[in-house]
């Protein structure tokens, strides 16, 4: 058994889901996966249900009908690993823009070095470790990622990361009834609720590329979500009060 679990929440990603799976599953540590596919036409589960029969009781999946958002993904997501013994729960995309190695160091900053979320960061020192995109995206995302520092308060460079470690704990205090946002903005207001709630976060930097294979799931409608959706998150936030990390 593992003490971690990498979800991975898929559409359309035949080209790459065999290879990430095969790519995690030769890390030196061992790490499960979680694959939530979101009824891809391309037969993307199907790959993974043949792959399951290679690697029994440390790849699993969850099968949901139709595109039901990144945010409703990750729930169901923690969900399911939270009726299991998983401690560290990873999130990650299936397209290679994530670099695989650095799982180990993000398992690394929680297990041994006292964070309780570890988000894998493109920016860190005023740098934007992208390759492969372009430089109107890059800008964006960047001055995106300061002005969501400048609302919440949040001292993280790269709000937006969806290559995070949470530490059980954190997924465990977190009322994911309370979580509003589907898209984008999922990833600031899980960061945001874990700093409410009194955990720490650390970035670790990594060098971001963008997909080769597939298609890219961005579009203007998440951005303005948020946009939006962080002002909307703050003004919330003095109105409620968070479940508060407990000191052992």
């Amino acid at each position: 058994m593992s003490d971690s679990i990498v979800i991975i929440p898929t559409y359309n990603e035949k080209e790459n889901i065999e290879k990430i799976i095969r790519a995690i599953f030769a890390l030196p540590k061992q790490f499960h996966i979680l694959i939530i596919d979101d009824g891809s036409p391309d037969g993307t589960a199907t790959i993974v249900k043949n792959l399951q029969k290679e690697f029994t009781g440390a790849l699993h999946l969850v099968e949901r009908t139709g595109k039901l958002g990144l945010g409703t993904a990750y729930i169901a997501g923690f969900k399911w690993v939270l009726e299991n013994d998983y401690s560290y729960i990873f999130e990650m995309d299936a397209d290679f823009s994530h670099p695989v190695p650095k799982l180990m160091e993000l398992y690394d900053a929680c297990a041994n070095k006292g964070a309780d979320v570890a988000i894998g960061s493109r920016y860190v020192g005023n740098v934007v470790n992208v390759v492969n995109w372009p430089m109107g995206r890059v800008l964006m995302s960047y001055y995106a990622s300061k002005y969501v520092r400048f609302v919440t308060g949040l001292k993280i460079a790269d709000t937006t990361a969806g290559f995070v470690c949470y530490k059980r704990e954190v997924l465990q205090t977190i009322d994911f009834d309370n979580i509003r946002f589907k898209g984008y903005a999922f990833q600031i207001e899980m960061k945001f609720t874990a700093y409410k709630c009194g955990f720490t976060l650390t970035e670790v930097p990594i060098i971001f590329v963008n997909r080769t294979e597939g298609t890219s799931k961005m579009s203007g409608g998440i951005f303005s979500e948020a946009l939006f959706g962080v002002m909307r998150l703050k003004i919330g936030s003095w109105f409620r009060t968070y479940p508060q990390k407990q000191h052992h």
